[in-house]
């Protein structure tokens, strides 16, 4: 099974059947072909949307980072990528001639003088049209340049004067604001967009002509995008370091990760896990993801290697050798830029020679070194125990439709669309009109109908907001209106988007109609073959909706949070914890449907009179919440959950019930940041009390 090389090394990486095993071991880990292409296909849609919006408002903006290009493992962080429009980033002064200097801010990259991958951005507009950021500037050898220092410092006080990045533990590392929402940690970094690419990348362009790789056509598509420049100055101490700009190729990067072939995405990942569990576990971290990524790039390009499932282990450890070679070097040449080594200043002499030791270590060990990871000790500990472990590689043997549908969910439903205008509304719409026109994948147009769906849901809500001072016939052509946007909506969208129909018709008083739908959409919940909070009986969603089109999947067997825009008013019932949520710069209200179905139950039997009905809904909402283990109300959605449940008991006189929920409602993590309107209602209950007693 394992034998001992003449260098002492113990060899794994010769066995295809333990390559194998580990390619299965780590689809399920970090993702099958399929859900890798629906994870980057969602994505690709979501800013394809939202481009219209972002460039109407003058900023654009991009996904970049592991989780961008379809990772999904704990340590994935969302980097975000702004960049503002009306800047416009030139590596020639002749370029400036296109540009309007009455609408534009021209800067001019400069690369001499500077270490190789870093650059000045020197102004070439006056200063008095950018007041803003006035406070960037900074003269040197006679000219005005933008300071990544100074920009950076800019940015970060610009988030931490934001009510909702003061909830976010944000602080400034390397070019990007960082900062943690929920369990997901988020980069975000303000930076400059050119089409234009430098002189210092034509080597580059040369060697991906001479080795084919990256394909022609994904070349061409990178040089099209463009690069950016990042607020960050070299490791090299001078004077000056503190004008200079990264040259970031994150976007090219992306493309590069989508060519891979799935063996190559995958050896990039078990890269990522040695890095994270094995090299820099409980050590200080001199090496980043990044060098596991450009490692990868130059594996690739040199075309030395099979990418097969059944060479994965030793894909992997001519990748690791290069590695080892990089540090001994001292020397790890960016892909882009050779010149540029990002180990300067990085590897100094001890913390190298340390470093070195410790990776030599692992070489000596071989490929068993994986076995020091968990995770792929657990994937490769049956293969060595039992010779006669064998996995099938073919993707259709070890995925279903049920899994591959989960995939999709979890993708689409992490989209959330933030109006704050009418014209937001609009070119949400447009472009998802547009945008239906080409040709998608199938998840590509699942998501812009699951958008479409909560667009044509604000728009409802919206209007009927707005709708204050229509006349009468006006009101009833509008109120008819309004019912068949929501009844497109629900079509369209999960099965909890019927709901909003049902909240709309308790707005408006036919509390008999929005019992109708909510009893349907309590049947629908209360079927066994749904997702639900991306759990699903396999065998009874394949049996049971498994030959439905994709779009009639997702509408009589997806189930997620509902999501409110805090901009909108929905009934007046929440209005308090809207408004508070939003000032404390959360833009969204998250809770269970099964929460709002029993909301709306209470309200429409109380507004009917139906006491006995009212006090039986009532009870089920405490039975859920008290009996629920984190099933049917997730624990982020428990502050509104238990608020709603006060408010009912409010409602209907139960003050010393309300009391107590409000207070349980304190208690929870205020995912929904509510406690102000909990605190105001909790007062309400305690005034109200007073006043009983003093009668």
């Amino acid at each position: 099974m394992i034998r001992h090389c003449s260098d002492n090394t113990i060899r794994m990486d010769h066995i295809p059947r333990l390559s194998e095993v580990l390619y299965v071991g780590l689809c399920r880990k970090i993702g099958k072909p399929t859900e890798v292409a629906i994870r980057r296909d969602v994505l690709d849609m979501k800013e394809m949307i939202s481009r219209p919006v972002d460039n109407y408002e003058g900023i654009a903006a991009m996904n970049s980072g592991s989780y961008r290009e379809g990772f999904r493992l704990k340590s994935s962080d969302i980097d975000t990528m702004y960049w503002f429009c009306r800047f416009k980033l030139i590596t020639d002064i002749s370029q400036s001639r296109i540009y309007n200097t009455s609408k534009h801010v021209i800067l001019l990259m400069e690369d001499f003088d500077t270490p190789p991958g870093f650059v000045r951005l020197r102004l070439l507009t006056s200063p008095q049209n950018i007041f803003t950021i006035s406070m960037c500037l900074a003269e040197f050898n006679g000219g005005v340049y933008m300071s990544g220092s100074l920009w950076r410092e800019f940015y970060f006080q610009f988030h931490a004067n934001d009510r909702y990045f003061q909830q976010k533990n944000i602080r400034n590392h390397g070019p990007c604001v960082t900062g943690v929402d929920g369990t997901l940690e988020f980069d975000q970094a303000a930076c400059f967009a050119s089409i234009y690419w430098p002189k210092q990348t034509r080597d580059w362009f040369d060697r991906c002509q001479r080795h084919t790789w990256p394909p022609v056509l994904v070349l061409e598509k990178i040089l099209r995008n463009g690069f950016h420049c990042v607020p960050i100055g070299s490791k090299i101490v001078s004077t000056s370091n503190e004008l200079e700009w990264r040259l970031s190729f994150s976007q090219a990067e992306q493309h590069l990760v989508c060519t891979m072939n799935h063996t190559q995405f995958l050896c990039y990942g078990l890269l990522k896990i040695c890095l994270k569990e094995v090299i820099n576990y409980r050590k200080e971290p001199l090496l980043c993801s990044y060098f596991m990524k450009t490692t990868m790039f130059w594996m690739i390009q040199l075309g030395h290697l099979i990418w097969l499932p059944n060479r994965l282990l030793d894909c992997f450890w001519k990748c690791f050798k290069y590695l080892i070679y990089c540090v001994y070097e001292g020397d790890f040449p960016n892909f882009f830029i050779p010149q540029n080594n990002m180990f300067i200043n990085k590897m100094v002499a001890d913390t190298r020679a340390s470093l070195l030791q410790q990776l030599y270590q692992y070489y000596r060990m071989g490929v068993t070194c994986l076995l020091l990871s968990p995770t792929l000790k657990s994937i490769l500990e049956p293969a060595l125990s039992s010779p006669s472990f064998v996995l099938s590689t073919a993707e259709g043997e070890f995925i279903s439709i049920a899994d591959i549908d989960l995939c999709g969910m979890t993708e689409i439903f992490q989209i959330v669309i933030y109006c704050k205008h009418m014209v937001d509304i609009y070119l949400y719409l447009k472009s998802n009109d547009i945008l239906s026109s080409f040709s998608c994948s199938p998840y590509q147009l699942l998501t812009l109908q699951y958008v479409k769906s909560d667009i044509l849901v604000q728009l409802a809500f919206t209007v009927a907001n707005n709708n204050s001072s229509c006349k009468y016939k006006n009101v009833y052509i509008l109120d008819r209106v309004i019912c068949n946007v929501l009844k497109l909506a629900g079509r369209l969208g999960p099965i909890y988007s019927l709901l909003f129909l049902a909240l709309y018709y308790y707005r408006t008083a036919k509390y008999e109609k929005a019992l109708h739908i909510i009893y349907l959409s309590k049947q629908r919940l209360s079927e066994d073959n749904i997702i639900y909070f991306n759990t699903v009986d396999r065998h009874r969603y394949i049996e049971t909706v498994g030959n439905l089109p994709l779009s009639k999947r997702m509408n009589k067997a997806w189930v997620e949070n509902m999501i409110l825009n805090n901009n909108i008013l929905y009934i007046e019932e929440l209005c308090l914890e809207q408004y508070w949520s939003l000032q404390n710069g959360t833009p969204f209200l998250i809770l269970s449907p099964n929460v709002m179905i029993e909301l709306l139950s209470v309200l429409s039997h109380y507004r009917l009179g139906n006491r006995s009905q009212c006090l039986q809904s009532l009870t089920d909402l405490q039975t859920l919440l008290l009996c629920d283990d984190n099933v049917y109300a997730l624990l982020e959605t428990r502050d509104i959950a238990w608020q709603i449940l006060g408010i009912c008991q409010h409602i209907v006189g139960d003050l010393y019930g309300a009391l107590q929920s409000y207070e349980v409602s304190l208690r929870q993590y205020q995912y929904n940041k509510i406690q102000e309107a909990t605190l105001i209602r909790i007062e309400c209950v305690k005034e109200q009390q007073h006043r009983i007693m003093q009668a």
